[in-house]
């Protein structure tokens, strides 16, 4: 975990101080409080949330009672925390942010693993998260039941339409990536996304690359093209794809499909963080 960017998000929300807890709780209140399930849903940041109270506060008592990955329902209690009054309303907010956001993206990232659970498909997320958070969305897509595609742009070579664009065609931009990870003795997959028939041509042509994304190729174009693919060769379906559309992907003998919905269009689990007496 990036404690450093625990640490910047806890200054930005308590900054001088959390002056409404300290103005009418005594330092020395001891209080008890649970998370509370509101909606049904998939349960992640439960492991988030332990680690936020024990790095701010490691006094606090943390029960775990919903593991990660479970599906939940209303009135279910995710975990139970005895400790310093002010440390548990100091971290409500943050808590439950973090909670329902991976919460929301893992109910929905799960949504579309059932759909495809039938078929030989890796369903992926995409680069598409929040600058600063992708850490916990990309973990709450692998707690929903998905796999991460690349973390970031420097773990995978992935050769976009404007790369090619300006590299001046796909030949150049492929011979250049193997010729620069050679000299910089680097071992990174290399894909590359193709836009037609044409391209896709030419990359076989070309070769030298390690999976191929069909971008905003239908279903019935992906059946067609995919025998002329060498099995060598990774598949992966991108582009617009929905909930509605994507068991007809899944269909195709494609082996990968990537969603950018299962981090920038989902919904927010409803948590609450409640004391108890």
């Amino acid at each position: 975990m990036d404690f450093s960017f625990i640490e910047h998000i806890l200054k930005e929300d308590i900054g001088s101080g959390d002056h409404s807890s300290l103005a009418c709780i005594p330092k020395e209140s001891i209080g008890k409080a649970q998370l509370i399930i509101k909606e049904k849903g998939v349960l992640a940041g439960v492991d988030l949330a332990q680690q936020l109270f024990h790095q701010y506060d490691k006094s606090i008592h943390f029960e775990k009672r919903i593991e990660d990955g479970t599906i939940v329902e209303p009135g279910q209690i995710a975990f139970v925390i005895n400790g310093s009054s002010q440390t548990i309303l100091s971290l409500e907010r943050l808590v439950l942010n973090f909670m329902q956001r991976m919460s929301g993206i893992a109910t929905q990232t799960n949504v579309y693993v059932q759909l495809v659970k039938d078929y030989p498909v890796t369903l992926l997320d995409t680069r598409k998260t929040t600058p600063g958070l992708r850490y916990y969305e990309k973990w709450a897509v692998r707690i929903g039941g998905a796999q991460n595609h690349r973390m970031g742009l420097y773990d995978m070579i992935m050769l976009k339409d404007n790369h090619i664009d300006y590299a001046g065609g796909i030949k150049n931009a492929i011979s250049r990536t193997k010729n620069y990870l050679k000299e910089k003795n680097l071992d990174l997959k290399i894909e590359i996304e193709v836009r037609n028939r044409k391209e896709l041509d030419e990359v076989l042509t070309h070769g030298g690359i390690d999976r191929i994304m069909l971008d905003n190729f239908s279903p019935k174009e992906i059946r067609e093209v995919l025998n002329k693919i060498p099995k060598s060769i990774e598949t992966e379906a991108s582009g617009g794809i929905t909930k509605e559309t994507l068991v007809e992907y899944a269909k195709t003998g494609i082996q990968f499909i990537s969603v950018g919905a299962l981090t920038h269009s989902f919904k927010s689990l409803d948590l609450s963080l409640k004391a108890e007496f």
